[in-house]
């Protein structure tokens, strides 16, 4: 390297040596104990209006099921799942919002990050294993009622 090239790395990395300084502590920024509160406060208000919100859907969803057939009543449990499956995924996001409000420091929010999508990745891996077991029994069931329909069908034109 030239004594001008020397000099020109020096003038940058003095430039900058306030952003690289920054950013070397911001693993060990603490985060303000009003601000945890607050998060906090926010994702239980969350919590309690997703119970209702899910309380009152299941009101709906019993409605619809006592007023209908057999064959929405496969419906109504599908419906039911995801409605579950919905609530149950806000309450896991809210958690982490509420684990998260908890974190001290940069890197802890990292790892509770990290083990919150972990957790997630599994649920959906167990959700889709169940789907596909129900849709295979789903079709199954299907093909054994149209099998005996034909049955019947083709013993009364014999």
């Amino acid at each position: 390297m030239t004594i001008e090239t020397n000099s020109l790395f020096g003038s940058v990395k003095e430039a900058f040596a306030p952003v690289a300084e920054a950013l070397k502590n911001l693993q060990n920024v603490e985060v303000p104990e009003a601000t945890r509160d607050f998060v906090k406060r926010t994702t239980s208000t969350a919590k309690e209006r997703a119970a209702d919100a899910y309380a009152g859907s299941e009101k709906v969803t019993a409605s619809i099921e006592t007023a209908v057939t057999d064959s929405v009543s496969e419906a109504a449990k599908i419906t039911r799942n995801i409605q579950q499956a919905i609530y149950q995924d806000t309450e896991a996001f809210l958690a982490g919002i509420d684990q998260l409000a908890s974190a001290k420091s940069f890197s802890e929010a990292v790892q509770i990050q990290s083990d919150l999508a972990r957790a997630r990745g599994e649920v959906f891996v167990s959700r889709a294993k169940s789907t596909n077991e129900y849709l295979g029994k789903l079709l199954a069931d299907g093909a054994r009622a149209v099998q005996d329909n034909l049955a019947k069908a083709y013993n009364k034109t014999v």
